[in-house]
C-alpha cells in the first residue's frame, strides 16, 4: 500500500526549492559548526567593530569635554581680567599717593624732603570717621611725634597741632576745632587778627570795619614766613558795630587730607592748643 505524506510534512524540504525554515536550519547548523571549530571566530570578526565603537565613544567624550575646558578657560580669563583691573586701580592709587607726597615734600631728589625734625604721617581717620576737626595719624611716639608739633598739609599749609600721642598713633586737632585761637594776618597789608575755630571746619575772625577787608582775602599764620591758612568767604556786619566778623574757609579740605608733615617750627601753635583745652574744660 502506497503511503502518502502530508503537504505540511514536506513543507520543510521541497524538490524545487528550500523553504525559509530550511535556510534557517542550515544557517544555524553552519554557525554551530563554526562555533565548535573556531570558538573565537566571532570575537575576532567583531573586534574591529568593538574597537571602532570604543574609539567613537572616546572621541565623543573628548569633544564634549572640550566645551567644559572652554568654560574653565573663560572663567580663568575673567578672573585674570578682574585681577588686572584691581592692579590698575591699585596703581592709580599709588600714583595719587606719590603725587600727594611730592606735593608735601617735593620730589624724591629734593633735599627739603630730608630736613631734620620732619615726620611724614598718613591719615588713617578723618571727618566724618574721626571726631570733627580731628585727624588720626598712623605715627606715634616711636616715630618721634610729640604733643604740640604743628601739622602741615599739601603745599606746606598749616592745618593744626598734635594734641595726643600713643606709641603708634597720634591725633591732630585742626585750627577749625572749637576753642582754637591762632594769631595771624590778613590781606596784603598784613593786618593782625585772631583766628578762632568754631567747629565743623569753619574759622572766624573779627576786625575793624575800617580795614576794608573783602571776600577772597587770604588769611595767614606764622611759620617759616607767613603761611596761608584760609580765605574770607563771607563778611557779617552790624551797622551799629565798629567791627565786622569774617567767615573763613580753610584752604585744605579736612575731608580730603591723606598725608601730613609734622614738625616743631617754633610758631607757638601749642598755645592755641592749650587755649582750646582750657576752653573745653
Amino acid at each position: 500500500m502506497r503511503k502518502t505524506f502530508s503537504a505540511r510534512h514536506n513543507a520543510l524540504f521541497s524538490s524545487t526549492e528550500l523553504s525559509w525554515g530550511a535556510y534557517a536550519l542550515t544557517f544555524s547548523v553552519f554557525l554551530l559548526l563554526i562555533r565548535l571549530a573556531a570558538p573565537n571566530f566571532f570575537l575576532q570578526v567583531c573586534a574591529p567593530i568593538f574597537r571602532s565603537a570604543d574609539y567613537l565613544t572616546a572621541e565623543t567624550q573628548r569633544f564634549f569635554a572640550s566645551f567644559s575646558d572652554t568654560a574653565s578657560l573663560a572663567l580663568a580669563n575673567g578672573n585674570l581680567l578682574e585681577q588686572n583691573n584691581a592692579l590698575i586701580n591699585e596703581n592709580q592709587t599709588l600714583i595719587q599717593k606719590t603725587a600727594s607726597l611730592e606735593a608735601l615734600l617735593g620730589s624724591a631728589t629734593d633735599e627739603t624732603a630730608k630736613r631734620a625734625g620732619e615726620i611724614l604721617a598718613g591719615v588713617v581717620a578723618r571727618p566724618p570717621e574721626s571726631p570733627y576737626d580731628v585727624l588720626v595719624l598712623a605715627q606715634g611716639s616711636q616715630a618721634g611725634v610729640a604733643i604740640g608739633q604743628e601739622a602741615y598739609g599739601a603745599g606746606g599749609v598749616p592745618i593744626g597741632v598734635v594734641s595726643s600721642v600713643t606709641s603708634d598713633f597720634s591725633r591732630v586737632t585742626l585750627f577749625s576745632s572749637w576753642g582754637m585761637d591762632v594769631h595771624g594776618w590778613i590781606g596784603s597789608a598784613t593786618l593782625p587778627l585772631t583766628i578762632q575755630g568754631v567747629g565743623g571746619g569753619s574759622l572766624i575772625a573779627s576786625i575793624s570795619r575800617a580795614a576794608n577787608i573783602a571776600v577772597g582775602d587770604i588769611v595767614s599764620v606764622p611759620g617759616p614766613g607767613a603761611l596761608p591758612i584760609g580765605k574770607v568767604v563771607r563778611i557779617d556786619s552790624d551797622p551799629s558795630s565798629p567791627s565786622v566778623v569774617l567767615r573763613i574757609m580753610p584752604i585744605l579740605n579736612p575731608f580730603s587730607i591723606t598725608w601730613v608733615v609734622l614738625r616743631d617750627s617754633g610758631a607757638m601753635f601749642g598755645n592755641a592748643l592749650r587755649s582750646a583745652t582750657s576752653t573745653q574744660l
